[in-house]
C-alpha cells in the first residue's frame, strides 16, 4: 500500500495552509519531514503532485484529485476510529427498532429526540412490522428491539420480553354495510357470510398469524393496519380494529361499532429483544419504554384506560 493516512493528512495540511512550512507547524513536524513525505509519495506513485516551477508549490491536477479523494478517506478513517471507541464503551453503531403497526410511530419520536441528547453516536433505524412480524424481526435479525409485539412469545428462538400494555379492539363496519343495522350481538353465521379485511402478517421465518377470521369466511388481504382501516371505512369488508383507530371514525359516523357473539380480547403488547444482547443503546430504549407507563397516553382513546397501561 503506497498511500498512507499520514501522507494524505500531510497533503491536506499543505493545501489548507498554503505552504510546506505552515503545514509543518500545524502537524508539529519539522519542514524537512513534510518535504520528505511528499517526495516519497510522489516517488511511490510515480506522479508529480506539486508544480514547483513558481515561487510557491501548487497542486497539480493529479495532486488535487488525490487531496479531494484523500479527504474523504480521512473522514471515513476518523469515523471508524470514533466507531471503535464507541463500541469499546458499549454503544452500538446502529440500533434497529421494529415498531408494531398497532403502535403509532410518532409515539417513539420523543424517545429518539431524548436519545439524541446522549450524543453517543448510535444510528437509529425504525422499521414497521405486523402481527407475528414483530417477533420474526428479532429471529431474522432485522431488528434489535421490538416495541408492541403482540401475543405469546415464540419459544426456542432465544428471545426475551416483558409485557408492556394492552390495547382494546372493537368490531367495526362501514355505516352503509349490511351488518350496520342488524340486531346485536351479531352471530357467527351472520359474520361469516361477509368478507373480512385482514392486515398481512410481516413474518418471514415464522408462520403467518391471523386473528378474528372465521372458518370459510372470505378475506381481503391488505398490506397494513392503516390499509385495513381504510378498506373497512369504505365498506370493502369487516373486522376488529384497535379502539383508538376506530374512535375518530365512530365519532364522524363513517364506522359503526357492533357487539358480536365472541368479542376479541385486548391485544397484549410486549417489548422484546434477543436474550443475551445488552448493548447500551438497546438497554436505554428498553428501560425507557418499559419505565414510562404514560407513553401510550398520547392517544386520547387510551387515556381513558390508564390502568391498563404499563400493567405488569
Amino acid at each position: 500500500m503506497r498511500l498512507t493516512l499520514d501522507a494524505l493528512e500531510t497533503l491536506d495540511a499543505i493545501d489548507q495552509q498554503g505552504s510546506f512550512a505552515k503545514a509543518a507547524e500545524v502537524l508539529h513536524r519539522v519542514p524537512s519531514a513534510v518535504t520528505y513525505t511528499v517526495q516519497k509519495l510522489e516517488a511511490d506513485l510515480g506522479v508529480q503532485l506539486f508544480d514547483r516551477s513558481g515561487k510557491r508549490a501548487r497542486l497539480t491536477e493529479a495532486g488535487q484529485a488525490l487531496v479531494e479523494r484523500g479527504r474523504e478517506l480521512l473522514r471515513r478513517a476518523e469515523s471508524l476510529e470514533n466507531t471503535v471507541r464507541r463500541v469499546s464503551h458499549g454503544w452500538e453503531t446502529q440500533l434497529t427498532l421494529a415498531i408494531d403497526e398497532i403502535v403509532p410511530l410518532e409515539l417513539v419520536f420523543p424517545l429518539i429526540a431524548e436519545f439524541d441528547g446522549l450524543l453517543c453516536g448510535t444510528r437509529i433505524r425504525l422499521t414497521r412490522e405486523t402481527f407475528g412480524g414483530a417477533w420474526d424481526a428479532l429471529i431474522d435479525r432485522r431488528a434489535d428491539l421490538t416495541i408492541g409485539a403482540a401475543g405469546e412469545m415464540p419459544q426456542g428462538h432465544g428471545l426475551a420480553c416483558k409485557r408492556w400494555c394492552s390495547v382494546p379492539f372493537e368490531f367495526a363496519v362501514a355505516r352503509h354495510h349490511p351488518l350496520a343495522d342488524q340486531p346485536e350481538p351479531l352471530l357467527f353465521e351472520q359474520i361469516v357470510s361477509h368478507r373480512a379485511v385482514v392486515a398481512a402478517d410481516s413474518s418471514r421465518k415464522l408462520a403467518p398469524r391471523s386473528i378474528g377470521i372465521l372458518d370459510g369466511q372470505e378475506t381481503l388481504i391488505v398490506p397494513s393496519l392503516m390499509a385495513k382501516l381504510a378498506a373497512q371505512r369504505v365498506g370493502l369488508g369487516i373486522g376488529f380494529l384497535p379502539e383508538y383507530l376506530v374512535a375518530p371514525h365512530r365519532a364522524d359516523g363513517s364506522l359503526i361499532v357492533r357487539q358480536v357473539e365472541a368479542p376479541r380480547e385486548p391485544a397484549i403488547l410486549h417489548v422484546a429483544w434477543r436474550a443475551g444482547e445488552e448493548g447500551r443503546a438497546l438497554s436505554w430504549f428498553r428501560e425507557r419504554v418499559l419505565g414510562d407507563p404514560q407513553l401510550l397516553q398520547a392517544l386520547h382513546a387510551l387515556e381513558a384506560r390508564e390502568p391498563k397501561l404499563g400493567t405488569p
